[in-house]
């Protein structure tokens, strides 16, 4: 009973090589995936023998001295060593007398992988390609022609407070146009403009400009005058805009400039 214990758990922690012959543990055989542990979740092959470091069984060493089993196999080839050999050949049987090679697996031809047309490939290879368009330059700021009103017949513009939070609202194109011709804004995209300074920032741009000295009558000045009135469809942009005095300025009101200086005359 206990040599029957004994042979069912060698059976059972045991596995036979396919190359080597020889009956060796589980551990020196790779699992297969997904399989369940035992006999058939490992490999066939075990790891010396995978890394080509096998040791020749008691049938691989009774082969290389046997001479009916090295006229069988014909002689080694070059570049094949005596164990390698004798390993490829471990599973003859001599039981009778005679030497009967065992059935070599044939190799799975590769697949080769689909390489479409290769005609085409090389004609396409061949052939000059063709230049690549230029790309488009990037919009300049001030150029309106770039500019696209919206499907509402409308272009965006967003500037800032003198705050710092930020505006949105949508203005006329020619509007859009006349500020962007006139240095109060830049373009951002076909359908946006940005206003360049808020209401702090514009007034000192134009007093530093004009060095606080009045337009009109040539006074300290600290007011800001729009040359054509705004009720006369002026804007405030810095082409429109001049320093004045406050008595130049409350005199001017809505007339023209050309009207104003020669009244002041």
């Amino acid at each position: 009973m206990m040599t029957l214990d004994t042979d069912s758990q060698i059976q059972s922690n045991e596995k036979r090589c396919s190359v080597c012959g020889t009956m060796k543990p589980f551990g020196d055989f790779l699992r297969r995936t997904g399989r369940r542990p035992g006999r058939h979740g490992r490999r066939g092959t075990c790891r010396a023998c995978r890394n080509g470091k096998a040791a020749p069984s008691d049938a691989s060493a009774r082969l290389m001295t046997d001479p009916r089993a090295m006229a069988v196999v014909g002689g080694r080839s070059e570049g094949q060593s005596a164990v390698d050999q004798a390993a490829s050949f471990s599973a003859i049987s001599v039981s009778d007398g005679t030497i009967v090679p065992p059935v070599l697996k044939k190799k799975r031809p590769r697949k080769r992988r689909r390489t479409g047309n290769v005609q085409k490939r090389h004609a396409a290879s061949a052939a000059v390609p063709e230049p690549a368009p230029p790309k488009r330059e990037k919009q300049s700021p001030t150029d309106v022609s770039f500019l696209r009103p919206t499907a509402l017949g409308f272009i965006r513009m967003r500037g800032k407070t003198d705050n710092g939070r930020r505006w949105y609202q949508e203005i006329e194109p020619e509007l859009a146009y006349i500020l962007v011709r006139e240095g109060a804004a830049v373009v951002v995209n076909r359908h946006t403009i940005r206003r360049l300074y808020s209401n702090k920032e514009f007034r000192q741009l134009i007093l530093t400009r004009d060095n606080y000295t009045c337009r009109f009558c040539g006074k300290y000045g600290d007011t800001i005058d729009h040359e054509l009135p705004r009720a006369k469809g002026g804007h405030t942009t810095p082409v429109n805009c001049v320093c004045a005095c406050y008595e130049c300025n409350q005199l001017k009101a809505n007339r023209d400039v050309d009207e104003f200086m020669g009244m002041l005359d």
